[in-house]
Protein backbone atom coordinates (compact mmCIF):
# COMPACT_ATOMS: atom_id res chain seq x y z
CA UNK A 1 0.00 0.00 0.00
CA UNK A 2 1.37 3.23 -1.02
CA UNK A 3 0.35 6.46 1.32
CA UNK A 4 0.56 10.04 0.21
CA UNK A 5 -0.42 13.49 1.61
CA UNK A 6 -1.13 16.39 -0.12
CA UNK A 7 -1.37 20.12 1.01
CA UNK A 8 -3.18 22.59 -1.33
CA UNK A 9 -3.04 26.08 -0.04
CA UNK A 10 -5.45 28.74 -1.55
CA UNK A 11 -4.84 32.30 -2.30
CA UNK A 12 -7.32 33.65 0.19
CA UNK A 13 -9.72 35.29 -2.62
CA UNK A 14 -9.59 31.89 -4.78
CA UNK A 15 -10.73 29.10 -1.64
CA UNK A 16 -14.06 28.84 -2.86
CA UNK A 17 -13.18 27.90 -6.51
CA UNK A 18 -10.25 25.76 -5.24
CA UNK A 19 -13.00 24.10 -3.09
CA UNK A 20 -15.00 23.37 -5.54
CA UNK A 21 -12.22 22.19 -8.37
CA UNK A 22 -10.83 19.74 -5.25
CA UNK A 23 -14.25 18.12 -4.64
CA UNK A 24 -14.32 17.23 -7.87
CA UNK A 25 -11.16 16.04 -7.91
CA UNK A 26 -11.98 13.91 -4.62
CA UNK A 27 -15.08 12.60 -6.14
CA UNK A 28 -13.27 11.25 -9.69
CA UNK A 29 -10.40 9.77 -8.05
CA UNK A 30 -12.61 7.72 -5.57
CA UNK A 31 -13.68 5.79 -8.64
CA UNK A 32 -10.49 4.50 -9.80
CA UNK A 33 -9.74 0.96 -8.45
CA UNK A 34 -6.53 1.00 -7.09
CA UNK A 35 -7.57 3.72 -4.68
CA UNK A 36 -8.03 3.00 -0.98
CA UNK A 37 -8.79 6.04 0.14
CA UNK A 38 -9.24 9.42 -0.95
CA UNK A 39 -9.84 11.90 2.18
CA UNK A 40 -10.23 15.98 1.89
CA UNK A 41 -9.40 17.90 5.07
CA UNK A 42 -9.88 21.51 5.24
CA UNK A 43 -8.96 24.42 7.27
CA UNK A 44 -9.86 28.12 6.12
CA UNK A 45 -8.05 28.10 2.84
CA UNK A 46 -5.87 25.20 3.37
CA UNK A 47 -6.81 21.65 1.85
CA UNK A 48 -5.25 18.05 2.62
CA UNK A 49 -5.59 15.08 0.84
CA UNK A 50 -5.03 11.84 2.58
CA UNK A 51 -4.34 9.26 -0.08
CA UNK A 52 -4.41 5.44 0.07
CA UNK A 53 -3.23 3.48 -2.87
CA UNK A 54 -3.23 0.03 -3.57
CA UNK A 55 0.04 0.07 -5.85
CA UNK A 56 2.45 1.92 -7.68
CA UNK A 57 1.44 1.12 -11.01
CA UNK A 58 -2.41 2.58 -9.85
CA UNK A 59 -1.20 5.60 -8.45
CA UNK A 60 0.74 6.36 -11.60
CA UNK A 61 -2.41 5.60 -13.95
CA UNK A 62 -4.16 8.33 -11.34
CA UNK A 63 -1.21 11.15 -12.08
CA UNK A 64 -1.78 10.23 -15.89
CA UNK A 65 -6.07 10.99 -15.24
CA UNK A 66 -6.72 14.22 -17.51
CA UNK A 67 -8.61 15.31 -14.75
CA UNK A 68 -5.91 15.50 -12.29
CA UNK A 69 -3.59 17.18 -14.82
CA UNK A 70 -6.56 19.86 -15.59
CA UNK A 71 -6.94 20.49 -11.81
CA UNK A 72 -2.66 20.87 -11.68
CA UNK A 73 -2.96 23.19 -14.72
CA UNK A 74 -6.13 24.82 -13.90
CA UNK A 75 -5.40 25.88 -9.99
CA UNK A 76 -1.67 26.83 -10.49
CA UNK A 77 -3.05 31.18 -10.59
CA UNK A 78 -4.97 30.47 -7.95
CA UNK A 79 -3.08 28.74 -5.03
CA UNK A 80 -1.06 30.75 -2.54
CA UNK A 81 2.40 27.96 -2.94
CA UNK A 82 2.90 24.72 -5.07
CA UNK A 83 1.07 21.55 -4.11
CA UNK A 84 3.13 19.91 -1.48
CA UNK A 85 2.90 15.74 -2.04
CA UNK A 86 4.32 13.58 0.11
CA UNK A 87 4.97 10.16 0.00
CA UNK A 88 5.30 7.97 3.37
CA UNK A 89 5.54 4.98 4.73
CA UNK A 90 3.57 3.91 7.88
CA UNK A 91 6.14 3.28 10.98
CA UNK A 92 4.08 2.61 13.68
Amino acid sequence: MISITAIIKSKKENTEVVKDMVHSLVTNTRKEAACIRYDLHYSENVFIIWEEWTNQPGLDIHNSQKYVIDFIADSETLLASPIQVYKTSEVF
